[in-house]
């Protein structure tokens, strides 16, 4: 089985519904999650150009899921169920050393 990150893209005000499909989500996938965690405003990227800040906004990195799957189509599909706001990104994690 190989790890696979999902990178969550779009940011809007929170509700108790969205958190409610977010929970249910956490739910249905803890059998294959590694870690979840979220950013907070504050970022910054460094490029050749330098340093700027990052905003949160519709097409911001807001958070990321690690998941255990057996194929990126098996990743694709335990993502297709989550409720991102924008798209997620889905990308297997290679293994170093």
């Amino acid at each position: 089985m190989s790890r696979y990150m999902l990178l969550h893209i779009g940011f809007e005000m929170p509700t108790p519904e969205i958190m409610a499909a977010w929970n249910k989500w956490f739910e249905d996938v803890a059998d294959r999650a590694v870690e979840h965690g979220g950013f907070h405003s504050g970022a910054r990227e460094i490029s050749h150009d330098g340093v700027k800040d990052l905003p949160m906004e519709a097409g911001s990195i807001t958070g990321f899921s690690v998941i255990e799957a057996d194929s990126l189509d098996e990743a694709v599909e335990i993502a297709s169920g989550n409720p991102f706001i924008d798209s997620i990104r889905v990308y297997e994690i290679s293994k170093q050393g």
